[in-house]
């Protein structure tokens, strides 16, 4: 399988698994990741996911090159299922990469290897991100005469230092994940052997929060940047009032009256 998706409690787990050709988005994954997004985004069950990359030396290097990339420039004829789906929609590749999906939950990236080209870009729909010791990050499309067009243009500026955005899309280079984390690109580095461990202690601990509070969060922050301080403000209280107007919100501070956990129903 291209793509392994299981639920672990309220967890979700999105594996790339094509280790062999470093985790790469070929069209068999472009479409088995996106019925995954959507399944984890419609379950109400789930509150958090996670998003990581089989074996240990690439977490993911984006779309393959020999695959996905031919196809959609039509140098390749479609051959398979999934071939024929991109070659009727070749813009199902921007939902794999979250860059034209909207997911209201949590996901986090467990960086288990290096984070390249695509790989890295669909780090910027993530929440929160891990990564192993050693991992390297870069968006190289630049040197090959190819435009990173899964948001890099767009979210990188607006997620690291404008300077340094354009040092990485204009160069090419690789940087490390020290220096990821120095530019607040990345929340942690760990040991590699520690990377989903501590990926799950995250989601565990985002899973007992109030689903409903957790979704207004994540919709407020998305709405509100880029905007006026005002405007910002007004997205804040359209997301945040009905919230308060909730089940949940009466059961929090119900249960941390009565010194228990709270049995949130995301109502």
């Amino acid at each position: 399988m291209a793509l392994i998706y299981e639920k672990k409690g309220r967890i979700a787990y999105i594996t790339l698994n094509r280790p062999e050709a470093q985790n790469a988005f070929d069209p068999e994954t472009v479409i088995d990741i996106i019925e995954a997004w959507k399944d984890f985004r419609d379950d109400d069950e789930l509150r958090c996911a996670i998003i990581t990359g089989a074996g240990d030396a690439v977490f993911s290097s984006g779309a393959d090159l020999k695959r996905l990339i031919p196809l959609i420039t039509g140098a390749r004829q479609p051959e398979t299922d999934a071939d024929k789906m991109i070659q009727k929609d070749p813009y199902l590749p921007q939902k794999a990469f979250l860059r034209t999906m909207k997911i209201d939950k949590p996901i986090i990236a467990a960086i288990n290897g290096h984070a390249i080209a695509g790989g890295m870009e669909i780090l910027y729909s993530t929440d929160i991100r891990i990564a192993a010791e050693g991992v390297r990050f870069g968006l190289q499309e630049a040197k090959w005469s190819i435009v990173p067009l899964m948001g890099s243009s767009v979210k990188l500026p607006r997620q690291i230092p404008y300077a340094k955005a354009m040092e990485i899309l204009l160069t090419g280079e690789l940087f490390d994940a020290e220096e990821a984390l120095r530019l607040g690109f990345i929340n942690k580095v760990v040991p590699k052997d520690q990377v989903m461990a501590e990926a799950e202690r995250y989601a565990n601990i985002i899973a007992k929060n109030g689903p409903l509070a957790i979704k207004a969060i994540k919709q407020s922050v998305q709405a509100a940047i880029g905007l006026p301080l005002k405007e910002g403000l007004a997205k804040e209280l359209e997301f945040g009032i009905p919230v308060f107007l909730s089940e949940d919100a009466q059961e929090g501070p119900k249960a941390f009256k009565e010194k228990r956990e709270p049995d949130f129903k995301g109502k």
